[in-house]
């Protein structure tokens, strides 16, 4: 049975080494019938959590702010898989990411809690300059032991300076092979 994946891509280059990892990805689980949507969240207007408690899960837009998580909310609610992409920026996600992860809080607040559990996954796609993945990793499974979502594992792609640095290593591989394993 397909699986519906979303993919927020925290990237600020559209052509980088994180967005060839989900670019990988993407071809791997599209080719095991799965169907993907992602978001390239530099090109969002995405505004950080005000952390007023004023969301309702049960909402079509779930947080008192309105900006373009309007689109984001509905796509994450309904998916099976949610992959977080992202450079290594300062031992961690980017901004981006960080910011959209924030505000995905407001799925949880007010009505009904419509992020934890409910049967989701999630996988991880990193490149950066360095290899000093374990910060960003150990946030990352925090942060799936809180939502009670499963982790499909993670490609981390270290040693990527420039941008298509990335091709032809073992991780474009890996990843494609990480999206087709989905079932």
């Amino acid at each position: 049975m397909s699986k519906k994946i979303v993919i927020l891509n925290g990237s600020p280059r559209k052509t980088g080494n994180t967005s060839a990892l989900v670019k990988a990805f993407t071809e791997g689980a599209e080719s095991a019938g799965n169907t993907v949507t992602e978001f390239f969240l530099d090109r969002m207007d995405i505004h950080g959590c005000k952390g007023c408690f004023g969301g309702h899960s049960s909402k079509e837009c779930p947080c008192v702010q309105k900006d373009d998580m309007a689109q984001i909310y509905p796509a994450v609610k309904e998916c099976d898989v949610v992959v977080l992409a992202s450079p290594l920026y300062y031992w961690t996600m980017s901004g981006q990411l960080r910011t959209a992860l924030d505000r995905l809080f407001a799925l949880e607040e007010g009505d009904g809690n419509l992020l934890r559990g409910n049967g989701k996954s999630s996988a991880l796609l990193m490149a950066a300059e360095g290899h000093g993945f374990d910060d960003a990793v150990l946030y990352y499974d925090h942060l799936l032991e809180h939502l009670r979502w499963k982790n499909l594992g993670h490609v981390l792609a270290g040693g990527n300076m420039e941008a298509g640095d990335i091709k032809g290593k073992t991780e474009i591989g890996q990843a494609y092979a990480l999206g087709k394993s989905i079932q």
